[in-house]
């Protein structure tokens, strides 16, 4: 049945891209509601919007496993189509607030119920056949990737249309849509008894812990999004350091952002035909000592035009790396264990996305050019522990059986 599963690729990464782009309409732009809603004092806003910003990963760093986890016993759909229906409920109440811990508040709750995106990379690997489960999986990171980086654009022509109380009832719309998609598109492939028997009493997160490979990945996964995520504190200021004039530095910040996006997409598209071609040790080891290549390429620097030169191949390399480790991890899980898998996985991004920004900013105040020193030796650290210690599983052989129902 192909066209059943390109129809559930299409469902599950529409739905991704249309949720993403929503959520990044709006967020942005959090300090200036804050404004809106009477807070004056520059320090009180940053505040609020730090907490705000912060709190919703937090928490859905701590709920993804257990999300995914009811997701293994009562199935990947509905999980999903209640994250999107909670999230366009609060983005609809945000239109209404009346004060700044009004939105703190529902931001914890978003938290509560978030979680569609590794739901949706675990749906994708559910669908696709053995051969195929590495593109799947890309293409849903790709859509991932590209929604945040349209999505500020589009949200600032909203906003300056619109207002802002507006724009976050057009990102409630958004992911309205996002639940129609997944609702009417996205069929669930059947579970079958034993899996449904493992899902149920046999596989617990210490299991899930305890497949090839898993923890190492989990640790990889964290890395990647700590030095991913580490760029964005810092970037503008070291334009500005390398001699960018004041008044180009936000221009100039923001293409180098968008070659990074647009070449990560482009490494969450390619992996699959990588590793039709190489082992995912390979893969992984390989991408991630490229990457450090365009940190060291940071690090030595001595103008602007460098980093267009070093920023499409760390982003490339962290694209192939990431959807590479995810695809190597879901070859280890059964079926029934995959919602738990991907929720953990999650937290390990999740994590590393909290704590890079607070770690980059500490080594920045000493020198910015030591964040990137830090990524590189990070990235090198990384390609030989994989190197190392990564067991080799041919992932076609290795992929989880239930897709040849499909």
């Amino acid at each position: 049945m192909t066209h059943s599963w390109q129809r559930n690729l299409f469902a599950v990464t529409a739905a991704s891209f249309v949720g993403f782009t929503g959520f990044t309409l709006v967020m942005p732009f959090l300090p200036l509601y804050f404004q809106q809603l009477g807070v004056t004092d520059v320090g009180a806003i940053a505040i609020w919007s730090g907490l705000s910003l912060g709190v919703t990963p937090a928490i859905t760093a701590i709920m993804a496993p257990l999300w995914g986890r009811l997701a293994d016993r009562y199935g990947r759909k509905i999980m999903v189509e209640r994250s999107l229906v909670s999230f366009v409920f609060v983005m609809a109440s945000m239109a209404i607030v009346t004060e700044a811990w009004h939105v703190f508040a529902l931001r914890a709750v978003q938290g509560l119920f978030a979680g569609y995106g590794a739901l949706t990379l675990t749906m994708a690997a559910d669908s696709a056949p053995r051969d195929r489960m590495a593109n799947a999986i890309g293409l849903v990171q790709t859509a991932q990737r590209l929604g945040p980086a349209i999505g500020p654009i589009a949200g600032g022509a909203i906003a300056q249309i619109a207002g802002l109380r507006n724009a976050f009832l057009v990102t409630a719309t958004f992911y309205l849509v996002a639940v129609v998609l997944v609702f009417f598109f996205y069929t669930e492939p059947p579970l079958r008894h034993e899996d449904a028997g493992a899902s149920t009493r046999r596989v617990t997160f210490r299991n899930v812990l305890a497949f090839e490979n898993f923890m190492l990945l989990m640790a990889v996964i964290f890395g990647l999004q700590f030095i991913d995520r580490s760029f964005g504190p810092v970037l503008p200021l070291y334009v500005k350091e390398l001699g960018t004039p004041l008044d180009r530095v936000p221009i100039v910040a923001g293409v180098l952002f968008s070659i990074a996006a647009a070449a990560g997409a482009l490494g969450h598209h390619f992996c699959g035909r990588l590793l039709r071609r190489a082992s995912a040790r390979a893969v992984i080891a390989g991408s991630v000592a490229a990457g450090s290549v365009g940190a060291l390429v940071y690090v030595a620097a001595g103008g602007t035009w460098l980093l267009v030169l070093g920023t499409p191949i760390f982003g490339v390399a962290i694209g192939v790396a990431t959807t590479a480790s995810y695809t190597a991890a879901s070859t280890v899980m059964p079926p029934g264990a995959r919602g738990a898998g991907f929720g953990l996985l999650t937290t390990a991004s999740l994590t590393g996305l909290a704590i890079s920004p607070i770690v980059s900013g500490f080594l920045a105040a000493t020198s910015i050019r030591a964040v990137f020193a830090l990524d590189f030796v990070g990235l090198l650290a990384l390609a030989a522990i994989v190197s190392r210690l990564m067991i080799t599983t041919p992932l076609v052989e290795a992929a989880a059986p239930a897709t040849e129902e499909l």
